[in-house]
């Protein structure tokens, strides 16, 4: 990365880096993590909008469920593509058109936001495996 321990261990007490905890208290850095890192890093050359680009900044957005990450894996076959988000710990998978993800130009690394916009949503308890396997006793 071009840096020094200290100016890391900065950046991860800060929060510009994500890391995990090891029991004995180490950070780890994913690869993905250092990916995202970089690519945040290099200055992005962007033309300016014309009048007439479809494309256009938007400032306004009624999805509420907005979860923010950055882009584990980009996949493309035929007309459809799959954007894999790692948001926290957590993962989750887009498919979108290729003609979107063209437009989109997401690699490895890149923050990306994933709106969800859903008449249905399913919710579930989890019963920790420890609880499941006790016999009930009699009364």
């Amino acid at each position: 990365m071009g840096i020094g321990y200290s100016t890391l261990k900065q950046w991860i007490y800060q929060g510009k880096i994500r890391t995990s905890q090891t029991a004995g208290g180490h950070h780890r850095l994913s690869d993905a993590e250092i990916d995202r890192f970089l690519a945040q890093q290099r200055p992005l050359a962007r033309p300016k909008a014309q009048a007439h680009d479809p494309v256009a900044l938007i400032v306004a957005l009624s999805g509420r469920n907005r979860l923010r990450g950055f882009v584990d894996e980009v996949r493309v076959d035929g007309l459809m593509g799959q954007v894999r988000l790692r948001i926290g710990d957590q993962m989750l998978t887009a498919i979108i058109t290729r003609d979107a993800l063209e437009e989109l130009k997401f690699k490895r690394g890149d923050d990306a936001v994933a709106i969800i916009k859903s008449t249905e949503v399913m919710v579930a308890r989890e019963q920790p495996r420890s609880l499941a396997r006790r016999p009930r006793r009699r009364r």
